[in-house]
């Protein structure tokens, strides 16, 4: 009988996003990493504590960032209970709770894909790219898979005669990681999803990787479902924590 695959935590699975969707550059400032995020999106825009804060560390973090021309964001993670406490009381509200979700891969790859259903390659091809530009990812976020320094993969997926989604799956440390999954519309609620899933989990499994991991937020009430009835566990959770405009 094989024993169930031991999953990462939440702590190492973030270090797995922090290689696969890296930010343009980060700096240690004190007791926080300060991210460039370069319009990547919150994942690579964030700060984080490298030790407990005070109140006192707090202005060194926001002028670093307000100089990159960011909002003042802190990703919050779990075991920082005070940091959200000190940011919640200087009148940063909470965003987009974030969900870790993890799977070992033979669980995904036990059965084989269908033909001519679901490419992976790099660089990706055109219609990929057009794919993630429906999907709101556009030049700066695909800028964030281009700098990845490490073993990746674009994916394409079909439904019948048509294109119906793209992935991209970065790999560090024996783990791959799913960024930037996009359905088209037209092509939702016909599998194209977790035919994404199953085709980044073959990648990685051929790749050396036993696990597959993703991040969503708690809001996508569509895909936390679906992340659940394939067998993933969630992991984990974070959340940010942003200063208003104008505060």
């Amino acid at each position: 009988m094989t024993r169930p695959l031991h999953l990462p935590d939440a702590a190492k699975l973030l270090e797995v996003c922090e290689v696969t969707w890296p930010p343009a550059a980060r700096q240690h400032l004190g007791a926080w990493t300060i991210r460039d995020g370069q319009g990547g999106g919150q994942r690579v825009s964030a700060a984080t504590e490298d030790w407990p804060v005070t109140d006192a560390d707090l202005p060194a973090a926001e002028a670093a960032m307000l100089a990159l021309g960011q909002e003042r964001l802190f990703q919050v993670r779990e075991g920082e209970e005070k940091l959200d406490a000190l940011l919640a009381d200087r009148g940063y509200t909470m965003r987009d709770p974030v969900n870790i979700w993890a799977i070992d891969v033979a669980r995904l790859t036990a059965e084989p894909i269908p033909r001519a259903t679901a490419y992976t390659m790099w660089p990706p091809l055109e219609l990929t790219r057009e794919i993630w530009e429906d999907g709101g990812i556009g030049a700066a976020r695909q800028a964030v898979m281009e700098r990845a320094d490490c073993e990746k993969t674009a994916i394409l997926s079909r439904v019948g005669d048509y294109p119906g989604g793209a992935a991209y799956v970065g790999l560090h440390d024996g783990i791959a990681m799913i960024h930037a999954i996009h359905v088209l519309p037209s092509q939702r609620r016909q599998g194209a999803a977790t035919l994404l899933l199953r085709a980044a989990a073959k990648w990685a499994q051929g790749h050396g990787a036993q696990v597959l991991s993703l991040l969503v937020t708690e809001g996508n009430h569509a895909a936390n479902p679906l992340y659940a009835g394939i067998g993933m566990t969630r992991v984990g959770h974070y959340h940010y924590r942003v200063r208003p405009e104008g505060a």
